[in-house]
């Protein structure tokens, strides 16, 4: 878990980063730029970074839950079937390592749908804030880009969420003895 924290603290801090550029301006941001490549620096990005990944995380988490929740009464009908089931799976921990993955993976794409939507507005005031050629026609492709890219972290946020509910309701259906084994994905 602290890999996809950091991973997605990493895409906050740089939107944060674009975001005081941006109001710091040019001149300002020239002064800073040395004291920013220095290790101390460093040091202090990385702790932000994985601090504002936890942040990330549970906000992506809270504003998604009341989808997530939907999807998850396709195959459990109740939480407490749900929590059924993840007790089960965590009987055969090859399945459940599976999972872990699968769920880890999900909350990449949860935290980047938040990251990408704030990197691209953060973009978009950096770009305004300083001169360069075709800026009106660079600011709408990163505009597009970034919302095309938000909408492809959350289909596949809810693709992995619908595979992984699905799966485990197959793996431990009370039909079955013993789990079925997880296909792997392509």
């Amino acid at each position: 878990m602290f890999v996809e924290v950091l991973v997605v603290g990493i895409g906050a801090l740089t939107a944060g980063v674009l975001l005081f550029i941006a109001l710091a301006g040019p001149t300002t941001t020239t002064k800073l730029a040395p004291a920013a490549a220095s290790s101390p620096a460093a040091v202090v990005g990385l702790a932000t970074a994985y601090a504002l990944g936890i942040l990330i995380d549970r906000a992506a988490d809270a504003a998604l839950s009341p989808h997530r929740r939907r999807l998850r009464t396709q195959f459990f009908p109740t939480n407490s079937t749900y929590a059924q089931a993840r007790l089960r799976l965590n009987d055969f921990p090859a399945l459940a390592a599976r999972a872990d993955y699968a769920r880890s993976r999900m909350r990449i794409c949860r935290g980047w749908l938040f990251n990408n939507l704030a990197l691209t507005l953060a973009a978009d005031l950096t770009m305004l804030r300083y001169s360069f050629e075709h800026r009106p026609l660079i600011i709408s492709v990163v505009t597009l880009l970034g919302m095309l890219t938000a909408l492809g972290f959350y289909r596949a946020w809810r693709t992995l969420t619908v595979t992984g509910y699905r799966k485990l309701a197959e793996q431990t259906s009370p039909a079955t003895s013993s789990p079925v084994p997880s296909q792997a994905q392509p």
